[in-house]
């Protein structure tokens, strides 16, 4: 029975194919709209999060607030954290380690060009280890630096590909001039997917200090707990303690004391926001294909009385006059969906390779397939919804009154 209701619905389409298309135009729009926005929406979040350069989410991370300028986590701040905070920290019972990340902007100059980018300091001894481990920094080409090296950077990714602006790929051996101090590449990190961490110079925390004139201030302040069970208490420890040394009440911190897990979800939750709230936004159009729909369909009954009264008069049943529109509603509204989550998938993964291009990162656009369907569904049904009204209408003319 259900496979007759097909064939008849299509072919009662078929018949109205302009009407059929300008009705489908508010679903498909609507859908397209919902399943582009969702899936540029997972695209970004993936995007942005491989920005994050703390890979285990058993750390803290301290930065300090009041930015002044643009640039990575803790630059340009107007009270920057101080070595002695790193050794201040290092002393509580519940830390294990501590190491500073110094990040300072500057210009590299090879093959007769200069770009602008960020250097990023390694420090030394047991430090070293636990900063590669918690960067989740890896060699691609020759080698990380270690204790002892002088005049030596590594360079991130992109130095390889030349996608920072060069004209000229650069290698393991060549030399480049930093803040115009020859430095020489002794190896280039594996791909993070980070326009910061791809482009960046990894340098001795020494030499980067002497290089920039840093003093003794610090960016980020990474912390290793004794306990993972800890987390909480050393989190409030240290912000007691930097309270304590900044000399500001609690509500007042011009600090921040987090876990990258938290930070993450802090991002997810903003992105999740503005996914629901423009995808409120555009399921109106759906509305306004709904009542399309409707109106259509009120359209069809009244141009199609006759063949009601006819099909009524050989035998067909309310129930069968009521299928027959709440099914053709519905197909109006599953093709309106098909076609709008072709174009919304489509959307969606194009959209992923400019947002990667864009943030010069390597999340792989993916097609979502309990969205695909659910759209498919969510567009059936809502025809079918929207024909429920004219095909009760239909299903109660008398085959007297149709015939008329």
């Amino acid at each position: 029975m259900l496979k007759d209701y097909f064939k008849l619905a299509v072919t009662s389409l078929l018949h109205r194919k302009l009407r059929a298309w300008l009705t489908m135009l508010g679903i498909f729009i609507g859908i397209a709209a919902v399943v582009s926005l969702i899936g540029l929406g997972e695209g970004l979040r993936i995007a942005i999060t491989s920005q994050f350069g703390i890979s285990t989410t058993e750390v803290l991370s301290i930065q300090a607030g009041g930015l002044s300028g643009a640039g990575p986590p803790g630059t340009g701040v107007v009270n920057p954290l101080t070595d002695d905070d790193v050794t201040a920290i290092s002393r509580l019972s519940t830390v294990e380690k501590v190491i500073p990340r110094i990040l300072e902007s500057g210009q590299l100059e090879y093959n007769d060009k200069v770009i602008f980018g960020y250097a990023m300091s390694i420090p030394e001894g047991e430090a070293r280890t636990f900063a590669y481990d918690t960067l989740d920094i890896a060699a691609e080409k020759g080698r990380l630096l270690k204790d002892g090296d002088t005049g030596k950077v590594v360079l991130g990714n992109n130095f390889l590909t030349d996608n920072v602006g060069l004209d000229k790929k650069v290698e393991v051996g060549n030399s480049v001039l930093i803040q115009g101090k020859k430095f020489q590449v002794i190896g280039i990190t594996e791909k993070k997917g980070s326009f910061i961490f791809d482009n960046i110079v990894h340098m001795q925390e020494a030499e980067l200090k002497d290089l920039f004139n840093v003093g003794n201030t610090v960016n980020v302040i990474v912390v290793q707990v004794k306990d993972p069970d800890q987390m909480e208490k050393a989190q409030a420890d240290i912000e007691r303690l930097l309270r304590k040394r900044r000399d500001v009440k609690v509500g007042e911190e011009d600090f921040e004391v987090q876990t990258p897990g938290a930070a993450l979800q802090q991002l997810n939750d903003v992105l999740v926001g503005v996914s629901v709230f423009i995808a409120v936004i555009a399921s109106i159009s759906i509305v306004v294909g709904a009542i399309g729909i409707t109106n259509t369909m009120f359209t069809s009954v009244t141009e199609r009385k006759k063949q009601i009264g006819i099909m009524k008069s050989i035998g067909a049943q309310n129930k069968d006059i009521f299928y027959l529109f709440l099914f053709e509603s519905g197909m109006l509204g599953l093709l309106g969906a098909m076609v709008g989550t072709i174009i919304g998938t489509l959307i969606s993964f194009f959209g992923t390779l400019g947002i990667n291009a864009w943030v010069n990162a390597s999340a792989h656009p993916q097609i979502n397939l309990v969205l695909i369907f659910s759209a498919l569904a969510g567009g059936f049904l809502i025809g079918a919804a929207s024909g429920v009204v004219p095909a009760l209408r239909a299903a109660r003319l008398t085959p007297v009154k149709a015939m008329r």
